[in-house]
């Protein structure tokens, strides 16, 4: 049964770790930037990986360690894909970079989240406010894309790299905040949030809040349904049904799938993406739906017919069955 309170909050902001040694899955990192809290110094730093690995939470209880209960006066966040042209950077960014630190504390922090969001201009102009102001100002810079962040500023940072979750990583953590929320969830309801975050804490987290918000029993029904993602077996049944040369059928099934789980074509097509590698099927023959697949993908980015390019997937998939079978004889 799901705490009386428990929905009033956001979860991931909820059990977000306040500390370094509570962030889950980047041991590393973690280690190294204890270091600096250790020393009570650092450089600039760049955190560079997907989305939801803990770029920001290891930004906050970094500052949390350094300084405190001062830490809010000496912590400066802003999110460069709300703030991203070269104004924010000869205003907001100047202007906190002078002042002078509070409770004795030796440099500021500004946390520049999505950073690869900034313009080039943006970027270039930090490089000088990066030198002119180092005695009193540390930059942390957040970004997806690292290859965004221009060369000038990547030689200034400190890189981290962060990389996904392992899976056992994820099942941890959901299993505490489950145990803490006394949610009644299957086994099979949390390998099913493990295998839709692949990797991504935050859509870890914030799936099993909206599924503990629908039923007091969660199970892996309700998990796929409300993340909008088809049942893995079901995307594998569709791919063999089209590979055993039954192309009504198969076009029947994923009417079914798309249909029951609310997907889009480029949602479908990702899924197959995923499954083609389970498929019973030669390497080489993985290597063509493959590619066809990546095809299949950028067409319907650019503005193809969803339904004529998926049912042209389809058809593929039938010949590469027939291939097969003439193989066989």
């Amino acid at each position: 049964m799901v705490a009386s309170n428990s929905m009033n909050e956001i979860w991931i902001e909820k059990y977000r770790p306040r500390s370094l040694k509570d962030v889950v899955g980047q041991k590393d990192i973690v280690d190294r930037l204890r270091s600096y809290v250790e020393v009570k110094n650092l450089p600039h730093l760049l955190f560079a990986g997907p989305a939801g690995t803990g770029k920001t939470t290891c930004a906050v209880a970094l500052a949390r360690e350094l300084y405190g209960e001062t830490w809010k006066g000496n912590f400066n966040e802003l999110n460069a894909s709300d703030e991203r042209g070269i104004d924010v950077v000869r205003g907001k960014i100047k202007e906190f970079a002078r002042t002078a630190p509070l409770g004795g504390a030796a440099f500021k922090i500004i946390f520049l989240d999505e950073a690869d969001a900034l313009t080039s201009d943006a970027q270039a102009a930090l490089r000088r406010t990066m030198e002119r102001y180092s005695r009193t100002c540390r930059f942390i810079f957040s970004a997806n894309y690292s290859s965004k962040i221009i060369d000038p500023l990547q030689s200034r940072c400190a890189v981290f790299r962060f990389r996904p979750l392992l899976p056992e990583d994820v099942r941890k953590n959901l299993q505490k905040i489950a145990e803490l929320e006394m949610l009644d969830i299957d086994d099979a309801a949390l390998d099913a949030l493990v295998h839709v975050s692949r990797g991504d804490m935050r859509k870890a987290v914030n799936s099993l809040q909206v599924a503990a918000s629908l039923g007091e029993r969660i199970t892996v029904d309700l998990i796929y349904h409300t993340t909008g993602m088809a049942r893995p077996e079901e995307v594998k049944e569709l791919l063999e049904t089209a590979l055993s040369g039954d192309f009504i059928a198969a076009r029947n099934r994923l009417d079914e799938v798309m249909i029951n789980y609310g997907l889009s074509g480029e949602d479908i097509i990702k899924q197959i993406h995923q499954m083609v590698f389970d498929l019973d099927i030669p390497d080489a023959d993985k290597v063509r739906l493959i590619d066809r697949t990546g095809e299949v993908e950028f067409r319907m980015v650019e503005g193809s017919n969803e339904r004529i390019q998926l049912e042209s997937l389809l058809a593929y998939l039938i010949l590469v069955g027939e291939h097969r079978g003439d193989s066989a004889d």
